[in-house]
């Protein structure tokens, strides 16, 4: 059949600065030789706001659009007076070892009260679509079967996301016309971008339009689409959530018309740019959000982003860089720069990231680990940032209405490992929205705890899972809704962010929070009859469940003091006891929180080896379960070390060889934590190669856990929390300080033998450089963020350290040695092996 359309589709070459390395350029991007095909191949842009995610189509481009603070649903009263009513019975039905009656009544009594058909709790929800249909000079003569050809893939079509400049690229010749897209989320100018090229005049064809499957209405206002909405607030006669949408197209030339139907298009053009801003009318302290003023910001944005943009092509030739992306890589350079991280590399890693994931199913591939590490920091980055909201189940990026789990900020580990990369790849400052939602959450807390708990609850509670309107009552189902140490293990978080920066002024901001939590347990913890335990109860391990003695048939979740909230609990009156002391206040109730931890159950051994989930060594209903919760205190926690707790670590390793290496993404992503604390770090690269397997099955294409092409992890669906607990494993195995020493390389793999990072940090205030070889460590550069002493752990294979600090040199040979520096100061170090 005679071909009609000569489709020549050519390598995109991104330029290179002068200082990377061909082969460590991989490592900074993603890039494809065909369009997506499916939502988890699609690239996701951000910028702690706004998102976006283009397919990179030929004939239709299909970019789907989000807006963090996108919720249906409304803050709420959850009160229910049973609820404290019933807690002396549920507690005495388990001093009588009688979880499961105590369970039952609790399904019945310990719950939210709802409304018929609650919706106020809401769901994150995907702002709308952007469909841009082109028009190719033969494009009228192709049967339909050759118009589906042009998305089909060759080798010489790229996709592409560059990680550093957090730009991605379309790049294909059709009928001897070189055709360029450039898309990126603006952070200086807060709008989201499209750039189409193409490399003759007059080939630009093509029209824009907005869409959204329900809530949208599209309207033309002067050179602008705009779509309109309001979400469902799940209360009668109450309005939702408001937000608006606006487009306007800005050209070189052609001739622009826009209708609401047809969405803006142009013809015969050669350069132009699609300019969108996005607002909602959510409001909230500590937030930049314009709350009722989204329409008139909205526009705002819209303008001023127009205008540049049209001053900037006035300005400049084609062949110059576009100003508005060459200011906004700037702006995003500033966090991503500050950490590196290089390992050996493979010719795998030239191959396209798709194909590099399957490629690592069946051999050896360092430096993937580096791209992954990359990938996290900037999923980090665009998903969040000061003024907005943390990111939420699936970061910032959605692509239905109802989004899976609501797309919430679930408590009991999830929200919590989106933050664990944060601090050591040097971005604090995107602790703020976690901060701030968790003051917000205070006033809600404490009222729950004196509906859920009775009027002698003091302070403030979180139980498993909360929201953008401040949810803080237990979840509608008690097995897995009761965990009401979500709050604590948040503060957990804000002592994290005092320990990288030992900013006093922020302790004494965050320390309310901190006591309010602490006191909450301090007022309702009861002492359990078997051995006088200060216990919580009711309670659960986050989301597992265990047969009670004589019924095998009937799981049951709901007990008192199990082992993470013991570990928790530990941690939260420690920081508490440590903040009161640094500010010099609270001795008193510094005391008794002393007086508590000594009443608090030992964590115990069972008779197998492994580290007890609960206060009864009780038969798992499921010994492979996801959530490893009773390891909390080997990691994220600091309560368990192969050197200060020896036989803990050793359950702890029994309790994960129990559990098996399989799981959901997030759950192999911790088990990568688990392992590196351990110290082994080849088990920790076995499970990072596990979290790495593909997620989608060729044959079937059937969703399972792992990876999706796009690195996005699947638990399945899609949660980013996996990327995040991914990123923080590989930055465990290589650097950690959570002991109160610098410890490099704790759990370095063997094919991991040569490499070096820079800018990682560590608790106390530093900045760590580190280059290694066969192996060992052979130089580290060690500068404070603020005056200290640092104790550096000799790393293993290592006889003597040679350290300079300004004029001065000194030698060590002991298992550590001492570091004290200035603010700005460094200390460069030279090891030496045996």
């Amino acid at each position: 059949m005679k071909k009609l359309i000569t489709l020549l589709l050519f390598a995109v070459t991104l330029p290179l600065r002068a200082a990377d390395a061909p082969i460590d350029s991989c490592n900074h991007r993603l890039y494809y030789t065909k369009p997506a095909s499916v939502w988890e191949e699609t690239l996701p842009l951000g910028n702690g706001r706004l998102g976006m995610m283009p397919d990179g189509g030929v004939l239709r481009e299909h970019i789907v659009l989000n807006e963090i603070s996108l919720w249906s649903g409304m803050e709420a009263d959850y009160s229910n007076p049973d609820a404290s009513k019933s807690l002396p019975a549920i507690r005495k039905l388990l001093f009588e070892g009688k979880n499961r009656e105590a369970q039952e009544l609790m399904y019945s009594s310990f719950v939210p009260k709802k409304q018929e058909a609650d919706g106020r709790y809401g769901t994150y929800q995907t702002l709308g679509t952007l469909d841009i249909d082109f028009a190719y000079q033969s494009q009228t003569s192709v049967s339909k079967s050759e118009s589906l050809a042009l998305d089909g893939g060759t080798s010489r079509y790229r996709r592409c996301l560059d990680l550093r400049d957090a730009v991605a690229y379309t790049a294909f010749a059709l009928e001897g016309v070189d055709y360029r897209r450039e898309y990126f989320v603006s952070r200086d100018r807060d709008v989201m971008l499209v750039h189409l090229t193409a490399g003759s005049k007059g080939a630009l064809n093509f029209s824009a339009r907005l869409g959204r499957a329900e809530h949208g209405t599209v309207t033309v206002k002067g050179n602008a689409l705009l779509m309109d909405g309001t979400l469902e607030s799940g209360s009668p006669g109450r309005e939702g959530m408001k937000y608006r949408v606006a487009m306007q197209l800005v050209s070189d030339g052609g001739e622009v018309a826009a209708d609401p139907e047809n969405g803006i298009s142009l013809k015969h053009g050669q350069e132009a740019w699609l300019v969108l801003s996005a607002t909602t009318s959510y409001a909230a302290e500590g937030t930049d959000f314009p709350g009722s003023r989204y329409a008139e910001v909205c526009d705002s944005l819209l303008k001023n982003a127009g205008v540049q943009i049209k001053n900037e092509m006035r300005m400049r030739g084609m062949a110059a860089e576009a100003t508005a992306l060459k200011s906004h890589a700037a702006a995003h350079r500033s966090l991503y720069d500050r950490v590196s991280l290089t390992l050996p590399s493979t010719p795998d890693d030239t191959l396209p990231t798709d194909e590099r994931i399957l490629r690592f199913t069946r051999q050896e591939s360092p430096a993937l680990a580096a791209l992954y590490y990359n990938y996290g920091r900037y999923l980090l980055i665009s998903s969040t940032r000061p003024g907005s909201l943390p990111p939420n189940l699936q970061g910032l990026w959605a692509n239905s209405l109802l989004t899976p789990w609501n797309g919430d900020y679930h408590t009991n580990i999830n929200v919590q490992m989106n933050h664990w990369p944060l601090e050591q790849a040097g971005l604090s400052e995107l602790y703020q929205p976690l901060t701030t939602l968790m003051e917000r959450l205070v006033p809600s807390g404490e009222a729950t705890a004196r509906t859920f708990y009775g009027k002698e609850a003091e302070g403030w509670v979180l139980h498993m899972m909360t929201n953008v309107w401040n949810y803080t009552a237990p979840g509608e189902h008690p097995s897995w809704g009761a965990t009401n140490t979500g709050g604590a293990w948040l503060c957990a978080h804000l002592w994290e962010h005092y320990l990288y920066t030992q900013d006093k002024d922020y302790l004494r901001r965050i320390y309310p929070v901190l006591k309010g939590a602490a006191r909450f347990f301090s007022s309702t913890t009861v002492e359990e009859p078997s051995h006088g335990w200060l216990v919580t109860a009711p309670t659960s391990s986050p989301e597992n469940s265990f047969y009670v003695p004589g019924d095998s048939v009937t799981p049951v979740s709901i007990c008192m003091g199990p082992t993470m909230d013991v570990q928790l609990l530990t941690e939260l009156y420690t920081n508490v006891i440590t903040a009161a002391r640094l500010l010099g206040c609270d001795a008193e109730y510094a005391a008794k929180l002393e007086a508590d931890l000594k009443k608090f159950p030992p964590m115990q051994i069972s008779k197998e080896g492994y580290l007890q989930e609960w206060l009864e060594d009780y038969k798992e209903a499921e010994v492979h379960h996801r959530h490893v919760s009773h390891l909390y205190g080997l990691h994220p926690g600091n309560l368990i070390s192969p050197t200060a707790t020896p036989a803990l670590a050793d359950a702890c390793r029994m309790t994960l060889n129990r559990r098996g290496d399989g799981g959901t993404g997030w759950s192999r992503a911790w088990k990568v934590n688990f392992w590196a604390r351990l110290g082994d770090g080849n088990r920790a690269w076995k499970l990072f190669k596990s979290l790495l397997h593909p997620a989608i099955d060729l044959q079937t294409g059937r969703h399972g856990s792992g990876t999706f092409p796009n690195l996005f992890c699947s638990h399945p669906p899609f949660q980013i929390d996996g990327n995040y607990g991914g990123a923080a494993g590989i930055g465990e195995m290589l650097l950690q300080s959570h002991e109160g020493f610098v410890n490099l390389l704790p759990a370095l793999p063997d094919s991991w033998n040569c490499g070096n990072f820079r800018g990682m940090r560590v608790r106390g205030g530093a900045s760590i450089d580190l280059h290694w070889k066969n192996g060992k460590a052979t130089e580290a550069a060690v500068t404070a963020l603020v005056p200290g002493e640092f104790t550096i752990k000799m790393p293993a294979g290592i006889a003597r350290a040679k350290v300079e600090t300004g004029e001065e040199t000194h030698e060590y040979t002991g298992e550590t040695f001492p570091l004290n520096l200035k603010k700005g100061e460094t200390g460069r170090i030279t090891f030496f092996s045996f």
